[in-house]
């Protein structure tokens, strides 16, 4: 134990203030701390950061396949064409062809995950109703359609005001019914 400059009173080892006068101390550090040579702490930091770099190296090449990469194909929108089961007095039903504009009647819109034999059964139903004209088409290959239905059709008409001049008769059978151009 030591004496304060000061006023004499006892100080400890590693003390930074006197207790009886409060006189900060000359000490070579901070309590509790080992004073650091900055050129052994930046080799310290150094030959860390060499091995981080290393051992993420190695993790790379040791989790690397080996094998070529594949490619993922992506889908977006439309469908595949699938060869439908046959339906009975589905040969009776329209076929929209795919190059002709105009307007219809969409009766009802089936969405294609129930399949198109739902779609046929509603055409017909309708047929048997009386409904002339009535078929299945695919809206995926219309761009004036929403993609992903099956669509009911009744009739092919050149102009909105005919389409709507035989809506009553469509929404007798089906109370949903409504006009709609199709068209690439």
């Amino acid at each position: 134990m030591t004496q304060c400059p000061r006023c004499g009173g006892g100080i400890s080892v590693g003390q930074e203030f006197c207790l009886e006068c409060g006189l900060k101390l000359p000490v070579a550090g901070r309590v509790g701390s080992v004073p650091l040579d900055r050129r052994k702490a930046s080799l310290a930091i150094l030959l860390a950061g060499i091995v981080a770099v290393a051992g993420g190296a190695l993790a790379i090449g040791l989790t690397r396949e080996t094998a070529t990469a594949t490619t993922i194909l992506t889908a977006t929108g439309g469908s595949e064409t699938v060869k439908a089961p046959t339906v009975t007095n589905a040969s009776r039903l329209e076929e929209w062809p795919l190059e002709r504009s105009g307007w219809t009647i969409v009766l009802v819109s089936v969405p294609k995950v129930e399949g198109r034999d739902a779609a046929v059964a509603r055409a017909a139903d309708a047929r048997q109703k009386g409904l002339k004209g009535v078929g299945v088409l695919d809206s995926s290959k219309f761009a004036s359609l929403h993609p992903g239905y099956w669509m009911v059709f009744s009739g092919f008409y050149p102009s909105e005001p005919e389409a709507a001049s035989h809506l009553r008769d469509a929404k007798s059978v089906q109370r949903g019914a409504r006009t709609a151009r199709i068209s690439r």
